[in-house]
């Protein structure tokens, strides 16, 4: 019975995501002015919905205590997730730091992308089980591609409103170039952007979304259907992701589930309210 349902969801939300992947990254323009100048007062009254949402959040059922790290967005910290390993912390999982300092994204001698993964594989020695990763923005490029590298340590994935396609439907490409010195036109990592959306095999993802995300266009932070993966739609600022309680509880949902027994995110019942 348990295994029918979890098949008659999962088909409806592979239909529901395939309508969402079905369109071509070169048509989605990048967030409106107006979503950008409501952003910030959006992300500071979820950060404060956080503290009348504490009790419920600590009492969400825990998980078995496997390894999480956390990968921050552009230009931002370890220190911007920190509540977030909070509560991982308190939902019985080992929240561990990427500890590569700000994110100021990738450059052509893939340094950033070594060090990564020889930080993958030091979580992986000291637990000996599988690393889940949950990365905000440009932090769930990485998590992905990491993945994509190493998917024998990886136990699952989670981003968070992550650019998964066409960085120019995004409004801070230019700051991106800008900072990390490497040409968005450029031939090489044209051809490397294409790849970012084709299929991730044995690693469940969860990518989560927001239509009224003020920096990544909801189009590019959503992924094809697939075996294992999964687009929730949750109404939040791009900024306030990390803080969203919301988002906290589909972190908590999708953690806990067993290796190897894998089910789609359930949106029925009072869900709705704020899933989609």
């Amino acid at each position: 019975m348990a295994t029918s349902w979890a098949r008659q969801v999962y088909s409806r939300r592979e239909k529901a995501s395939a309508k969402l992947a079905d369109v071509p990254m070169k048509v989605a323009s990048p967030p409106s002015l107006l979503l950008a100048l409501i952003e910030a007062p959006r992300a500071l009254t979820e950060a404060s919905a956080l503290i009348p949402s504490r009790l419920f959040l600590e009492n969400l059922p825990g998980g078995d205590g496997h390894t999480v790290m956390t990968l921050p967005g552009f230009l931002a910290t370890d220190r911007s997730m920190s509540v977030m390993r909070e509560y991982l912390s308190r939902w019985g999982y080992d929240a561990r730091r990427w500890r590569l300092g700000r994110n100021i994204g990738l450059n052509r001698q893939r340094a950033l992308e070594k060090l990564m993964d020889r930080r993958l594989k030091r979580l992986f020695a000291e637990s000996g089980r599988k690393v889940s990763l949950v990365g905000w923005s440009l932090g769930g490029l990485y998590a992905r591609e990491m993945a994509r590298r190493n998917p024998q340590f990886v136990r699952s994935i989670i981003t968070l409103g992550s650019p998964i396609g066409e960085p120019k439907s995004t409004t801070i490409w230019r700051l991106y170039e800008y900072v990390s010195g490497v040409s968005l036109s450029d031939s090489d990592v044209r051809k490397r952007i294409k790849s970012f959306r084709d299929p991730i095999p044995d690693v469940p993802i969860t990518a989560i979304y927001s239509k009224s995300d003020a920096i990544v266009s909801w189009k590019i932070a959503t992924i094809p259907p697939g075996k294992e993966v999964e687009n929730i739609g949750i109404k939040t600022s791009h900024l306030g992701m990390g803080f969203n309680p919301a988002v906290y509880f589909a972190l908590a949902d999708r953690l806990r589930q067993q290796e190897g027994d894998w089910r789609p995110f359930e949106i029925s019942g009072f869900r709705k309210l704020f899933f989609y």
